[in-house]
């Protein structure tokens, strides 16, 4: 019977913090739309610090969005998925972002090693079930780092792909369960850049190679001239997005 009342009272609480949020996200919405990134970080590290984050895989968003929150509030909390197959640039790039803003980035790991990930869904996984590998390495991390979260913020642009397209600058995440900003929903790749450039800020130099979207070593290659910025992930599959950002029906409440 305890742990029944138990569970219990933490659902509950679970309810009254997601009313709280909703409250928050509907008393903003709309004019957070005409806010610039930096007045929609400044307004979400102010409402739920010290249980926000930046959730970063180092690309040219993601830095630019961290020198912005930096801006903001010096202390702020980043962190990443560490996959264990990233590029040997982008954890480079990691700890000179750790060097210039003076924080620790919190590195998110699946539960599984390589080794055991091998030894138990066979060898290069991502070959055979890239949404599996993710699943494992990417989906289920990040769920349990967003259950100790009661928002969190990302660098996905609405003209990135078709499944970030609505994406709104504060919006509740169904498929996580927390508030989730996006304060460069509305910016460009070259607004993007031109941030980079008059900021100093450091970044992955594959960028420089024809890598503009970054992720594990196995599922990212070059991107040919005229192809989709996005095409040079997973491919060889019709999968495009990791599992991180794509939008599902969510049970309880909404907004």
């Amino acid at each position: 019977m305890g742990q029944v009342y138990w569970k219990g009272r933490v659902e509950g609480a679970k309810k009254t913090m997601s009313a709280a949020a909703h409250e928050k996200i509907n008393a903003v919405q709309a004019d957070a739309e005409r806010w610039s990134a930096e007045e929609v970080l400044r307004w979400g590290l102010a409402e739920f610090h010290p249980r926000v984050a930046i959730a970063s895989s180092f690309g040219a968003e993601d830095v630019a969005l961290i020198d912005i929150a930096a801006s903001v509030r010096p202390d702020i909390r980043v962190f990443t998925l560490d996959t264990d197959f990233l590029f040997a640039e982008t954890y480079e790039l990691i700890d000179k972002i750790e060097k210039k803003y003076g924080f620790t980035v919190e590195r998110v790991k699946s539960w599984l090693t390589p080794e055991i990930q091998a030894e138990q869904f066979g060898p290069k996984l991502w070959t055979i079930d890239p949404n599996k590998c993710c699943d494992l390495r990417k989906v289920e991390p990040l769920k349990a780092k967003l259950g100790d979260l009661t928002a969190w913020a990302t660098g996905i642009r609405r003209d990135q792909a078709l499944t970030r397209a609505n994406a709104k600058k504060i919006e509740w995440d169904e498929k996580f369960g927390l508030v989730k900003m996006n304060p460069l929903a509305d910016w460009t790749w070259e607004n993007v850049w031109e941030y980079i450039r008059a900021h100093n800020v450091p970044y992955n130099p594959l960028h420089e190679q024809n890598y503009p979207s970054i992720g594990c070593t196995y599922c990212t290659r070059q991107v040919q001239p005229g192809e989709d910025p996005r095409a040079g992930r997973w491919s060889g599959f019709e999968k495009k997005e990791c599992g991180l950002h794509v939008l599902e029906p969510a049970e309880g409440m909404k907004p």
